[in-house]
Parts: structure tokens; sequence; C-alpha cells
């Protein structure tokens, strides 16, 4: 989380200057809401792998030509997912997935411009200070660093699998995750306001944004593993409560990380754990209003949404809006925890 420790000392800074940084901020995290939708529907079309060179600059260009085309089509067909999965593809059906990878670079791309741009206009406008700056400067480092661990997770992708490495996919999806939760809790910051907290309710927030932070890096697993494809009933799983060959490889930490089975019994075992302490949160605090009836409903709602992706066999509708939907959740509770504290003007 970005620290506004230094911004917050200046405090008579005029309130509506920096209503336009807190909407480019919204905006900036709105962007990465959409870009981590694109990639999970990238992920889930198995259109990931189809480009398979990084070019930072040159690759904002897509194929212009039939030979350009046929060039990405030939480096393609040399990586396994290709020669084991996809034998036969017909060109138009290299470009449909080809298409939903470059979107998703090209999002990352337009994000970056979108960071840029306007930070160097409020930084000459000086709408905000050099103790501001510097944290969000930090956010743009960040924003690089994403990118950097996308280019990685598909590498793992090229040479002996036939699609990307799962801890790689959990490292690219938590990075963006960091990202989101920052770009929201400095906009929530630089809301002019006071909101009072006692350090009992801040420690219960913390407490719900790692579980749920936790549970979405866990289901980075389940994506990464193709997991939500198997064991399609609920509550019973494999047709138990608890079911046989949880600890079925050796060692056994790598069932956490690579028995299927396990690792949608974590997923499933997290979402009860999160049920019942936001419930319990609600229950504790219910009649006061603010961020934790509508974290208590975004739970609720994602309960939902996963278990029918579970029972439908993961339809990509479901799927999108079961991944976006944890996002917002994370954010709700990030913006929660932003009012909870004497709120900076930068």
């Amino acid at each position: 989380m970005v620290s506004l420790t230094a911004a917050e000392s200046v405090a008579d800074a005029p309130q509506d200057r920096l209503k336009p940084v807190r909407v480019w901020l919204y905006v900036l995290a709105l962007m990465v809401l959409v870009m981590v939708v694109v990639g999970g529907l990238t992920r889930l079309t198995e259109s990931g792998l189809s480009i398979t060179e990084w070019k930072p600059i040159t690759g904002i260009i897509p194929p212009l030509s039939e030979a350009d085309w046929q060039h990405e089509f030939e480096l393609y067909q040399q990586i396994p997912q290709y020669q084991v999965l996809n034998q036969g593809m017909t060109l138009d059906e290299f470009k449909f997935i080809f298409f939903w990878e470059w979107f998703h670079r090209a999002w990352g791309r337009l994000i970056g411009v979108v960071f840029a741009v306007p930070f160097l206009v409020f930084l000459v406008q000086r709408r905000f200070t050099w103790n501001l700056a510097a944290p969000l400067g930090g956010l743009f480092i960040l924003g690089g660093l994403q990118g950097a661990l996308g280019w990685w997770m598909v590498t793992s992708g090229l040479t002996e699998l036939t699609s990307v490495s799962q801890y790689r996919l959990a490292a690219h999806l938590t990075a963006a995750l960091l990202l989101f939760m920052a770009l929201v809790w400095v906009a929530r910051r630089l809301t002019p306001g006071r909101t009072i907290a006692d350090a009992q309710d801040r420690a219960s927030a913390l407490i719900l944004l790692l579980l749920v932070i936790i549970q979405i890096g866990a289901g980075a697993f389940v994506a990464g593993l193709d997991a939500g494809m198997g064991y399609n009933t609920w509550p019973l799983m494999d047709g138990a409560l608890v079911p046989d060959g949880l600890g079925a490889m050796e060692p056994w930490w790598k069932n956490l990380f690579e028995n299927a089975l396990t690792v949608q019994f974590i997923h499933r075992t997290i979402a009860y754990v999160i049920v019942l302490y936001a419930g319990a949160l609600w229950l504790w605090h219910r009649g006061q209003g603010g961020w934790l009836p509508r974290i208590a409903l975004l739970v609720l709602l994602q309960v939902v949404l996963g278990i029918g992706t579970l029972v439908m066999q993961v339809p990509l509708s479901l799927a999108l809006g079961h991944q976006a939907l944890a996002f917002m959740l994370a954010g709700a509770i990030v913006a929660w925890l932003a009012d909870m504290r004497p709120r900076s003007l930068a």
C-alpha cells in the first residue's frame, strides 16, 4: 500500500484543486479493472500465448499485411500450445486469439500513457506537491513491473508448457491487485473530510482485506490449473464435504499449488471463512451504515457468482464477472480502511 504520511502534513491546499487528481486516479483504477477482465478473457479463450515476442514499443502495431500475419502465425506454430492442442488451426482462428492478446497488451500501454501525461500536467499545475508525486511515481513503477511480470508469465508457456505457469499467473494477478488497491487508497486519502474509527475497526478491516487478497491469489491458482473445470458440484465436492486425494502429491506442499482438487478445495474453504467473517462484522456493526453493508453485499454476490461459475462449468460471462467482482470487493475494503483515517490534502 502507498504511504502518504509526508503528504498529509500539507493540510491547507485548496480542496477543489485535487478533484481532477482524484478523478484521474479513479479512471486509472477503472482501467486496471478492465485490464484484469480482458486478461481473464484472454486466458479463458487461450489467447495469451498467441504473441510470442515482447516488443514494448513497436508491439502496439498489429500485423498490417498478409505476410505479417503469416510470420506471427509461424512463430505461434513453434510453441507447444499449437503443437499439442491446436494443430490444424486456421489463420482466421489464429487472428481471433491474437486480437485478444494484442488488445490486452495495448490496453496496458494505454494505461501507462493515461498515467504519465496527466501526472506531468498536474505536476506543472502544482495540483500536488513533490511529497505526493513520489508515491504516485511509485505507482507508475508498479504498473511497469506489472507489464514485465506479464511477459515473464507468458514465457513460461513458450517452451515446455501448453499454458502459462500457475505460479507466474498468481504473481501477475496479485501485482495487478496491489496496483488497483493502491490507486483506490490514494484517491480516497485525497478526498476531503474525516472519519473517526478505533483501532479495533481498522484491525477487523485489515484482516478481511488480507483474507480477500489470499483468496484472489488462490483463485489465480484455480485458473492456472483449470481447476474450476472439474468437481462442478456444490456444496459437496467429489461427493463429500472433504474429498479424498487432497494430499495425493509428494512432497505435501505441492498439493497446495499443483493438485487441482486441493487448490479448488482451498479456494472454497477460504470463501467460507470470508463469508462467516464478513457476516459477523456486519452483524456486529449493523445499523451503522457506511462501507460495511456494501462490502457484505459484495461478498454475498461474489459467493453466488462463484457457485454459479462452478456448477455451470466456467461460462465466460460468469467467470469474468467473478474475477471483476473480487477486485471490486478488495477496492471497497481499501476504501473503507482509507475512510477510517484523517484524509490528506496534498
